[in-house]
């Protein structure tokens, strides 16, 4: 995996506090005596304050702690009349630290049951407005227990997610407790009765905005008995019957807005709705299958009312609100908010309806229902990047969602629309995400960052997100305290480094610094923050310059700690996929080596290969197989029980993806270079797995089967193994048919030794010594054998330019018929000098077949600009000698 959709203690260094820049004043002004000292303690306390209102909470209190004064200032009722919990892990001991802070605060935001419990502890009586997420274990006790400490509680929402364990009863308490309630948004309730219903109608006199979303059952009677309701929603909510909800609601005397998005409401109930209700203004009937069905509904003759719904023109619907027709096409919702003569009934309108689009909005990207293609890409990216502009925290938040949602097809194969993502970038919308991701505000740069990542699979996307400084504002927020900031910076810059473009340029905006640090200081506590981490240092290391910078940030050993010590599979994927590609660059670093010198390293990788998830088990044998390139790394992962893991991967992964056959082949072909690995594998069975391996009709599977058969090949023991396993006719048949030469080549090399003569002898001790040794013809495999080499040779050498040149001592002769038999990938295969020797020694075999082989491979091996070139002028003497 290169990159995610979605849907994984930095040492702080000095930095100095950014002032605006401005042409008239020099930096001699700004600073006229840099070694003078500064008493920060003696600026106005309003400015202190106004500093303070631009920090999150974290940095906030941070800053009060410095000095008695500060701390004094830190403590104004105006900085805290409202807290977001989201980010935070919030206990009851954590929430009684708070509570001194808390005495005037109004409004909270929280996620989560562990949250929502330690809530009465703030200690904040006065709260107006309480807003939740993540509610699903959220009980009835809970709820009530929140309600009865608050009775000044004038907002509560809790969703989108399903409120699952909250019953009629809850709802009940809250009715009783809160009568100033004049806002009430749940989702996701099993039952609202008319118990509950008419007790909030006869309780709270002032609840005008009642939403009860993707419930299974609303009474509608009862709501239309709540005589002060003015804008209700029941998106989403099924079991409606709508006979009763078109008779009954229009006789609701202040309505004005109705959600029924999401429902499977009919143009029937519409349009008595719409005709019957004198005081209805809006209807929002989004995503509502059974009235889109309809091809005859319209709703142009409903004078006075607008209907939204995706077969009308959202934006139009809007302006048609306004008295001035200016406020038309996509601005209408920037032209209300900068309009200067307010109309109060009409922004609470507007006000409900950005949230109500951002919520209908999400939840049908969420569910992705097929045929809205069209919508996204005329109005729904539009109204999207509309909403991300609200005054209201929660709209943008949801925008900014639903644009990192609604532009993935499949989040398991990172697949986006490349046409709606297209379209966000038409609209400028990479700006106004960028712009979204600076704000001090800690939820919308979460989301904002979560867009932009999602939205940078696309390569168009991603350019542009460079070109408007998104890799240094994502570099920035993945130094955030914040883990849910951290988590999505870390995400976009996974998804951005797959381009090799931008790899450079996240390494000097100093990303490779701060994806290091993640991984150090979240390492307890997010699974989600590590795995982005890793795959974005996974991209980075690719790259061999990047893959220095890695090392140099500590990567090596933060990489390994996640191997060795995470149980997550995502994340041990992804850190296994890094130390892969920090081995990958051979004799160019060091990090090969540093990788295998790093303590616990090997022994991780190795026990990774054991994994049940394929990706684990695929990067664990890749990381083995480029780090068994080096000598000491060889053997020191036999040590660690690499052969026996590695045959064990081999024997069981017959029906896996090619990929993981791929490096479980390579990764013994790696340890095969060690005669002892060699002898090893033969003895725990490495033959057999191999050979069928090498029977693959995928290409680099068959031809690293191949790699590690020529090396075991060597072995007598391990050529009679490979001719009792009926692997002569697999190699036979690599080496005729493949269309790998690199495949072709190495299957007569392994043939080459197998039949040299030395098996010949073993194979009889063992027939002397073993009577259950399997019988073989090796005669007749011995002349197929020898029959498919030569046909081989010819293949890339006529004969007698071949006799000529062996005849000759002239370079030039040699030097032609190395070109026409060049096999451009052999030159740079890892050869040792000893297996240089093998080939000459074999020049001397009675075999004319052999030797023939023997001189085609030295040719091949010596390649000039191969990696054995400087051999070439040796083996070129041996031949023509």
């Amino acid at each position: 995996m290169n990159r995610r959709v979605r849907r994984k203690v930095a040492k702080k260094s000095k930095e100095k506090l950014g002032v605006p820049g401005n042409p008239g004043i020099g930096d001699a002004d700004l600073c006229p005596d840099s070694n003078e000292d500064v008493d920060w303690t003696s600026l106005p306390d309003d400015t202190v304050i106004q500093l303070f209102s631009c920090l999150n909470y974290r940095d906030r209190a941070s800053l009060s702690s410095t000095c008695k004064i500060w701390r004094a200032l830190g403590l104004s009722s105006c900085l805290w009349t409202s807290l977001d919990l989201r980010a935070h892990k919030c206990d009851p001991a954590m929430a009684i630290s708070l509570a001194s802070w808390c005495v005037n605060l109004q409004k909270l935001r929280f996620r989560g049951a562990e949250c929502a419990d330690a809530i009465i502890h703030l200690q904040a009586r006065n709260l107006r407005e309480i807003s939740g997420d993540y509610c699903r274990k959220i009980t009835d006790a809970t709820l009530s227990m929140i309600v009865a400490r608050h009775e000044a509680l004038e907002t509560l929402q809790l969703g989108p997610d399903f409120c699952e364990r909250i019953s009629s009863d809850a709802i009940k308490a809250t009715a009783f407790c809160c009568p100033k309630l004049k806002k009430l948004r749940l989702s996701g309730l099993r039952d609202v009765s008319a118990e509950v219903i008419n007790a909030l109608a006869k309780h709270c006199r002032n609840l005008v905005d009642i939403g009860f979303l993707d419930c299974l059952k609303v009474d509608e009677v009862a709501l239309g008995n709540v005589v002060s309701v003015l804008f209700l929603s029941v998106a989403g909510t099924s079991n409606m019957k709508w006979g009763v909800v078109s008779h009954l609601w229009p006789k609701l005397p202040k309505l004005i807005g109705l959600d029924v998005s999401r429902t499977d409401i009919g143009p029937s109930a519409v349009s008595r709705l719409l005709s019957l209700s004198p005081s209805l203004r809006v209807l929002c009937a989004m995503n509502c299958p059974v009235l889109e069905e309809d091809n005859t509904f319209s709703a142009n003759k409903y004078e006075g009312k607008l209907l939204l719904a995706l077969f009308t023109d959202i934006f139009k619907g809007l302006a048609s609100l306004f008295a001035e027709t200016t406020k038309m096409g996509k601005n209408v919702l920037l032209d209300w908010r900068n309009v200067k003569t307010k109309d109060k009934n009409l922004d609470e309108i507007m006000t409900w309806l950005e949230w109500i689009l951002s919520h209908t909005l999400l939840r049908t990207a969420e569910s992705n229902p097929r045929g809205l293609d069209a919508f996204w890409l005329k109005q729904g990216a539009a109204i999207l990047l509309s909403l991300m502009q609200s005054s209201q925290e929660e709209v943008q938040e949801r925008a900014a969602t639903g644009l990192a949602t609604f532009v993935v097809i499949d989040d398991e194969n990172t697949s986006i629309d490349c046409g709606r993502a297209e379209a966000v970038m038409r609209d400028d919308g990479i700006r106004l995400l960028l712009n979204l991701a600076k704000s001090w505000r800690e939820g919308l740069q979460s989301e904002a960052a979560k867009a932009i990542a999602n939205l940078s699979v696309n390569a168009n996307v991603a350019k542009a997100v460079a070109e408007e400084g998104g890799i240094q504002i994502l570099a920035g927020l993945a130094s955030s305290m914040n883990r849910l900031v951290a988590e999505e910076a870390a995400g976009g810059l996974w998804n951005l480094s797959v381009g090799e473009e931008h790899k450079g340029a996240i390494a000097e905006a100093g990303g490779v610094k701060a994806l290091v640090d993640l991984i150090f200081k979240w390492f307890s506590g997010g699974d989600g923050v590590l795995e982005r981490a890793a795959g974005a240092l996974a991209n980075l290391a690719a790259d061999d310059k990047c893959s220095m910078e890695v090392a140099l940030a500590g990567g090596v050993h933060a990489l390994v700690m996640l191997a060795r010590n995470c149980k997550f599979e995502g994340v041990q994927e992804q850190a296994a996929r890094a130390l892969a590609n920090l081995a990958a660059h051979g004799d160019s670093n060091t990090n090969n080596a540093a990788v295998g010198q790093e303590t616990g390293a090997l022994e991780a990788l190795v026990q990774l290969t054991r994994s049940l998830h394929e990706g684990v088990r695929q990067e664990a044998a890749g990381a083995l197989w480029n780090l068994s390139f080096d000598d000491r790394n060889r053997e020191a992962i036999a040590a660690a029980g690499g052969v026996e893991a590695l045959v064990a991967l081999a024997q069981s992964c017959a029906n896996a993806s090619p990929g993981l056959q791929e490096r479980a082949a390579g990764a013994l072909w790696g340890l095969s270079v060690s005669e002892a690995n060699s002898i090893a594998i033969g003895r725990e069975g490495g033959v057999a797995p191999l050979i069928a391996l090498a029977r693959s009709e995928t290409e680099d599977v068959h031809e690293t089967a191949a790699g590690a058969l020529w090396n075991l090949a060597f072995n007598p023991g391990n050529a009679l193994r490979i001719v009792e396993e009926g692997g002569v006719r697999a190699l036979v048949d690599l080496c005729s048919s493949s269309v790998s030469k690199m495949a072709r080549f190495m299957a007569a090399l392994a043939l080459t030794y197998m039949f040299d003569g030395r098996m010949d002898e073993f194979a009889l001790i063992v027939t002397l010594t073993e009577s259950t040794s399997k019988s073989v013809n090796l005669d007749g495999a011995r002349r197929m054998a020898l029959k498919h080499i030569e046909a081989f040779v010819l293949t890339f050498s006529d004969p007698q330019s071949f006799a000529t040149a062996a005849a000759s001592s002239a370079p030039a002769a040699l030097e032609k018929v190395t070109e026409r038999a060049r096999i451009q990938e052999a030159g740079h295969l890892r050869c040792s000098g000893a297996e240089i020797g093998r080939f000459v020694a074999m020049l001397r075999n009675p075999s004319s077949i052999l030797k023939a082989c023997a001189a085609f491979a030295l040719l091949q091996f010596t390649i000039p600009g191969g990696r054995h070139a400087l051999h070439h002028a040796k083996v070129s003497d041996v031949i023509t000698g």
